[in-house]
């Protein structure tokens, strides 16, 4: 029997992002997919549905849809089944896909803390990370995702391994171009309230990213499980008082190198007018080592 029809994917308007489904129709999207894909039973596949922990291909379709053209090279470092390549080849892009745990041949077998590509050749990253230890993505022991963000050292050997991945992803990104990086909290539920640990990993990432990117924004995407509103699970948050994970972020970056020109004569004999740091072009961005729980309380209010 073939599936429902899925509704018509647009491009979302607003930071609140829902789909009914992981994947998309790519013969059913507006504006349409300028290269679908055969059909496989009844609808394209974009990634694997048996990848634990694929990312959705509609939140992929929808930064591309925004943040790049036809014939741009997306790169994803942490590539996974390969969704974001198959988004890539609904839309005419050229997909780069590296991953320590390689699912297919398109993707290459590489570090994302060592990207193997030149400075400035992408013109858009997505990368959707491990959110800690929650999923077995390889065997390696180098794997990222086997680093706990709540550990006993308090995730320092998560965030530092996030903290290169994210230098690797400024130094491979073109100047004034875009990324996003999709992630979720996390929380573990330990034998007691005390032994409860939330591990805010968004803002976390926030903050690592503030410190070579601009924001663009934040948006909120709501994540269709439903398994997670019936049996056990539904039953064990209910009963020890704890919530269970109903969206990720999806954060939006834009690299902004500085090119500093070389003062002329009449410049040097002016008297400086450079702002003071309060009221500079940084874009209100905190100096590197600030918390993302700062970042948020530095942000002006109206009025």
């Amino acid at each position: 029997m073939r599936p429902a029809a899925r509704p018509t994917l647009r491009i979302f308007p607003t930071t609140l992002w829902e789909y009914p489904s992981q994947h998309y129709d790519s013969s059913n999207t507006s504006p349409p997919c300028p290269n679908p894909r055969p059909k496989r039973a009844g609808f394209e596949m974009q990634g694997s549905k048996d990848y634990v922990g694929a990312t959705p291909g509609w939140v992929i379709w929808q930064v591309l849809q925004r943040y790049t053209r036809e014939g741009d090279t997306i790169l994803d470092p942490m590539c996974g089944s390969g969704t974001t390549l198959d988004v890539c080849q609904d839309l005419n892009r050229r997909g780069m896909g590296f991953d320590l745990n390689p699912q297919r041949p398109e993707i290459r077998r590489a570090d994302a803390r060592k990207i193997p590509m030149p400075d400035s050749s992408a013109d858009f990253v997505f990368i959707d990370p491990p959110y800690s230890t929650h999923i077995d993505y390889s065997d390696d022991p180098g794997c990222i995702g086997k680093l706990d963000a709540g550990g006993e050292d308090g995730g320092e050997a998560y965030f530092d391994a996030m903290a290169r991945v994210i230098g690797e992803i400024h130094r491979v990104l073109k100047d004034r171009r875009n990324m996003a990086l999709y992630v979720s909290d996390s929380f573990r539920k330990g034998k007691g309230p005390a032994a409860d640990r939330f591990m805010p990993i968004g803002f976390e990432l926030f903050g690592l990213m503030c410190r070579r990117f601009r924001p663009i924004d934040i948006i909120c995407v709501v994540r269709k499980n439903q398994k997670i509103e019936r049996g056990n699970w539904r039953r064990a948050a209910e009963e020890g008082n704890f919530f269970l994970r109903g969206f990720n972020y999806l954060f939006l970056m834009k690299k902004e190198e500085t090119v500093a020109k070389a003062p002329t004569k009449a410049s040097k004999s002016k008297k400086s007018t450079k702002p003071s740091p309060s009221k500079s072009a940084g874009q209100g961005l905190p100096p590197a080592g600030t918390s993302a729980i700062m970042v948020m309380t530095m942000v002006p209010r109206p009025g």
